[in-house]
């Protein structure tokens, strides 16, 4: 194994919550209401939508609200991996990447192992760094690829926050059983004070629909005990899985995270605009 890059899942695409337009001659990030499944190719007009975008649309009656999915591994850390992380944003790489106790951070003399305090008063990162995470599931119940993966990536607090509590619950409730449950991921709309009532996002990960809890436990037992009884070692599985992240310092590729990070520099900016707009009304000029 080459040392140095991080190991990661097999990618057959992505998952998003926005899209890109373009604007003045700029490509923008642009919120949206529904899924949206792309191939990991892009052209002139961004990125080239999934197959299965279309067909689970249609099921859908049109908006993609809900996807069907199943986990790859039963480790909840190896599904979701969040931290807190910087990036350089002109050239996209990461520069320091943390959990708030520890971080890793890159400098001339290479990666360093430092103390980290947290995004708040981190005097290094000035503000700058963010929760960020990615979610590698399987769409469907991998038919054409049992090991193929679609990313989401995020730096939506909301979003982290749902998945790692849901995958830590069902991960309990299923005896350690997250790879053979059938789940969805649920897209969920909600209106806080830093909206300003209107309407914000976020990703969940529930029990498919039409399922009890308990007959999605059922089912992952009796799934368990077909795939033991044909050789699959999921043990084995998160084991490598854990080496082969492990081998890289970093595990965001350069032209993983622009997308990312502009979409969240954006709606920095945008809230800060707002805030100065509230000032100004409420001093009346």
């Amino acid at each position: 194994m080459l040392k140095g890059f991080a190991i990661t899942p097999p990618l057959i695409g992505r998952i998003s919550i926005g899209r890109v337009v373009e604007r003045n001659g700029k490509r923008l990030p642009e919120k949206d209401d529904q899924f949206t499944l792309t191939s990991q190719v892009q052209n002139r007009d961004g990125w080239i939508l999934h197959p299965l975008d279309d067909s689970l649309r249609k099921e859908g009656g049109g908006k993609l609200r809900s996807i069907p999915v199943r986990l790859v591994f039963n480790d909840s850390a190896l599904n979701l991996r969040a931290d807190y992380s910087l990036f350089d944003r002109t050239t996209g790489r990461p520069i320091c990447v943390g959990n708030g106790e520890s971080c890793r951070r890159s400098g001339k003399d290479g990666v360093e192992s430092l103390p980290c305090p947290g995004p708040n008063v981190c005097q290094f990162a000035q503000g700058e760094c963010k929760p960020y995470a990615r979610l590698n599931v399987i769409v469907g119940d991998g038919e054409e690829d049992a090991l193929g993966t679609f990313v989401l990536r995020t730096t939506s607090f909301n979003t982290i926050r749902t998945l790692s509590a849901r995958l830590q619950y069902l991960n309990a409730v299923s005896g350690g059983l997250l790879s053979c449950m059938p789940l969805e991921l649920k897209l969920r709309g909600k209106s806080t004070a830093m909206s300003y009532r209107s309407a914000i996002y976020y990703v969940d990960l529930v029990v498919r629909a039409g399922l009890t809890l308990e007959q999605a436990i059922a089912e992952a037992r009796e799934r368990d005990a077909n795939r033991r009884m044909s050789g699959h070692d999921q043990a084995r599985l998160d084991e490598v899985a854990r080496e082969g992240f492990a081998n890289g310092a970093f595990e965001e590729m350069e032209e993983d995270v622009p997308a990312v990070v502009l979409k969240s520099s954006t709606r920095w900016r945008a809230s800060q605009r707002q805030v100065e707009r509230n000032r100004t009304d409420s001093r009346g000029f």
